[in-house]
């Protein structure tokens, strides 16, 4: 493989190349997907085995068109939280059965009336700014898990955070060859033998752990108030999937909104949701974490998710290798995700210039401004137990801003229209 060569979406990938290409994948959105069922308290085998299973019913209905990995979504922690208080888990699990067919359905209609709403109310003057903020909301979290936000800073965690961010960094412009894309892969190799070294790997888990273990599936119960309680999260879960699916629109270079569709690719996202939620996992959604991957390594090809896709499956079964993952430490995920988000950040500002937004037009400088302003400044508007903020707060004002400079300009009332 020469260094630097674009591996495109339905290209194959030879198995001695798949393997540790599937490895990188798995890797990059295994710390962040776990802590998920962490928060809610269950196995993360289950879940394992769903991100698996999601990710490859994804690929089916997306026909093999668009490259994403599906891992846990965090945007459900605050109401499914307040249900497993009140009510427990099983309850929470009916919520997201309701919430992942409410987002089936919503995938029928928008294919029915189609997605060019999509360029009136989100131009590339906000939709810009709302990708950016996808990966730049997201590196505070890169921070705590490298510990670099503590009162007292390990010099530990940084060591290892500086071993796996620095052959991140300087590896994807240095290695070559097969090297070259798989630098995410070297670098959590290289951080995790720094984190062994500096004392803070602990085996005792992988030792205790069975070889063979069946995940702990269970089945869900509906409640009224859970699902009330839940069901505003479509909201949040479209806002992100549609400003990942742009993102990774840019990056593979192709409109992945009408090809395969939005519609498919909503439709595969919360029908892995309404099946997670049955079998007692929890929400899946697309992670920026594997775009960010693809981003560094331009390899794209849906062979490659496919396989990491079976792998986090054979580990929810392998009790061993699941722990010995789970031993990762957060330096680590942090080092390898203070870039993977920066480069969502990057990828928001490369809308703005491939576009060729016209600040010169007062519309696109309120629009990228208001956003930007809206998402970073910490805001919060609560929806009964729903919060939003940051990047689907943004994405909520610029929609409703670029809607009302769209009627303005039918009553033909704005100084700037073309």
């Amino acid at each position: 493989m020469e260094s630097g060569k674009i591996i495109q979406v339905e290209e194959k990938v030879p198995f001695r190349l798949l393997v540790p290409l599937s490895i990188q994948h798995m890797f990059a959105m295994f710390g962040a997907s776990v802590l998920v069922p962490f928060m809610f308290g269950i196995s993360p085998a289950v879940v394992l085995f769903m991100n698996g299973v999601g990710t490859l019913l994804f690929i089916a209905i997306t026909k093999g068109k668009a490259p994403a990995y599906l891992g846990s979504s965090f945007a459900f922690l605050a109401p499914a939280g307040l249900v497993i208080d009140k009510m427990g888990y099983e309850y929470a699990l009916g919520g997201f059965v309701a919430v992942g067919f409410c987002g089936c359905v919503l995938a029928l209609i928008i294919y029915k009336f189609g997605c060019d709403w999509i360029d009136v109310v989100l131009p590339p003057a906000a939709m810009g700014p709302v990708v950016a903020l996808i990966g730049l909301e997201l590196s505070g979290s890169a921070a705590s898990n490298a510990g670099l936000l503590d009162e007292k800073i390990s010099t530990s965690n940084i060591i290892v955070f500086g071993v796996t961010l620095g052959v991140a960094v300087f590896g994807s412009i240095l290695f070559r060859k097969f090297l070259s894309v798989i630098p995410i892969l070297i670098a959590v190799i290289a951080g995790y033998i720094a984190a062994i070294l500096c004392g803070i790997v602990d085996f005792t888990a992988v030792s205790e752990a069975s070889l063979f273990a069946l995940p702990n599936f269970m089945l869900p119960k509906f409640s009224a108030e859970a699902i009330i309680t839940i069901l505003p999260v479509i909201l949040v879960i479209t806002s992100e999937h549609i400003g990942h699916q742009v993102v990774t629109s840019k990056i593979v270079g192709r409109d992945l909104l009408r090809d395969p569709g939005l519609h498919r690719s909503l439709l595969g996202d919360n029908l892995s949701t309404m099946l997670s939620g049955l079998i007692g996992a929890v929400p899946t959604t697309t992670y920026g974490e594997n775009i960010g991957v693809m981003a560094v390594t331009k390899v794209y090809s849906v062979r490659v998710i496919a396989g990491a896709a079976v792998l986090s499956i054979i580990c929810s079964f392998v009790g061993k290798l699941s722990m010995l993952i789970q031993t990762i430490p957060g330096p680590v995920i942090g080092g390898i995700s203070f870039l993977l988000y920066g480069m969502i950040g990057a990828s928001g500002i490369r809308i703005l210039v491939d576009s060729r937004v016209d600040y010169g037009r007062s519309r696109n400088l309120t629009l990228t401004s208001i956003v930007f302003v809206t998402g970073l400044s910490g805001i919060a508007v609560n929806i009964g137990n729903i919060q939003l903020t940051g990047m689907v707060l943004a994405c909520i004002v610029g929609m409703i801003l670029s809607l009302i400079f769209h009627l303005l300009d039918k009553l033909n009332l704005t100084n700037d229209r073309e």
